[in-house]
């Protein structure tokens, strides 16, 4: 992979955000990457309704809206649309290239699609060593309980050794008296 590439797919992976527990693109950053304007994009794919199940596209709830755009600073007066934006999954993004039919949606199409496949294997990565890591917990925790057996019986072979006393003299049982114990 050519450094430009690497780059590129770094600037997509950017604008991969969690929404719904789902890795979405807004449809400004992907009007923006395929070259047109959020209007068209939005215009063509109201045209192709259908070709996008919820699954695919949603729109955002102004609440989700206000809470991206918090997040990412404050966002001047008129720079974005008074309209809530379209969040697209990996599958819609897919479906778009369909819709918008040139050489650069089909192109950026392909950049995109290389992107969401690097962070599915990031996060396949991640949870990897996090299943490893809770293993390894695990496995110290029962080492811990093992060697506090090991300390306690340690302590235990280190105890001064306790004889039985003898006692000295004669014991009396009822009213017999017997010989002296040893």
């Amino acid at each position: 992979m050519s450094r430009k590439t690497a780059l590129a797919l770094q600037q997509i992976e950017k604008r991969i955000l969690l929404i719904r527990g789902q890795k979405i693109m807004l449809d400004e950053d992907l009007a923006e990457l395929y070259g047109v304007e959020t209007k068209a994009l939005k215009r063509a794919v109201r045209r192709k309704r259908n070709r996008f199940p919820d699954d695919f596209m949603f729109v955002l709830t102004s609440n989700e809206y206000s809470t991206l755009r918090y997040q990412f600073g404050t966002i001047k007066r008129g720079q974005h649309s008074k309209y809530l934006p379209y969040a697209f999954t990996e599958q819609g993004v897919a479906m778009l290239s369909g819709v918008l039919n040139s050489g650069q949606a089909v192109k950026v199409n392909i950049a995109i699609m290389r992107a969401f496949v690097r962070l599915r294997e990031t996060f396949a990565a991640h949870k990897e060593l996090a299943r490893k890591l809770e293993d390894l917990e695990r496995g110290y925790e029962t080492h811990d309980k093992q060697i506090h057996a090991i300390f306690e019986a340690i302590r235990q072979l280190m105890a001064p050794e306790q004889k039985p006393k003898h006692r000295v003299g004669f014991e009396v049982k009822g009213n017999i008296v017997s010989g002296p114990k040893t």
